[in-house]
């Protein structure tokens, strides 16, 4: 375990996640999901973390292990079509990871998903996370939309609201 990891997760408070995530842009993301949603056959979760718990600091758990294990517990996996996207934020960690189920990631490739983390981290990096977090949702929109356009019948099968931890 690291110990500056260790220090900056355990001393940061739990508000100051509220602080760069206000309700107002987390309401402002919901509906960029819910209108990206209308447009495919693809769900969309979005998660933001802000501090890990000592056990899963102590067992070095990365933001892409807690990232699959979110992807599991939330059920992104179990999406009519196999096209869900779990948006993973790591805020202490500064890390953004994306966890595809089959169907789309099959479509688009780790490559995609990749790339698509780095421009968030680096928008982040400037401390443009509203415009990161659209941008991505955008990029991911048109994927989703060329591999699971929408039809007549397409139900939410996931919450649009954004997840805070």
């Amino acid at each position: 375990m690291e110990l500056n990891r260790l220090l900056r997760h355990t001393l940061l408070p739990d508000w100051w996640v509220r602080r760069v995530f206000p309700q107002a842009l987390l309401r402002r993301l919901e509906s960029a999901i819910a209108t990206s949603e209308s447009a495919h056959l693809g769900e969309l979760r979005l998660v933001v973390e802000g501090n890990l718990s000592l056990p899963d600091l102590w067992r070095g758990q990365t933001p892409r292990l807690r990232a699959i294990d979110l992807f599991s517990q939330l059920r992104v996996w179990d999406t009519e079509h196999n096209s869900g996207v779990l948006i993973y934020l790591q805020l202490v960690d500064r890390r953004v990871e994306i966890v595809a189920d089959r169907g789309i990631d099959r479509c688009v490739g780790r490559p995609f998903w990749d790339a698509v983390c780095r421009r968030m981290e680096e928008a982040f990096q400037a401390e443009e996370f509203e415009s990161g977090v659209l941008l991505a949702l955008k990029t991911i929109t048109e994927a989703l939309c060329e591999h699971f356009p929408a039809s007549a019948e397409n139900p939410n099968e996931l919450p649009n609201a954004p997840l805070l931890l």
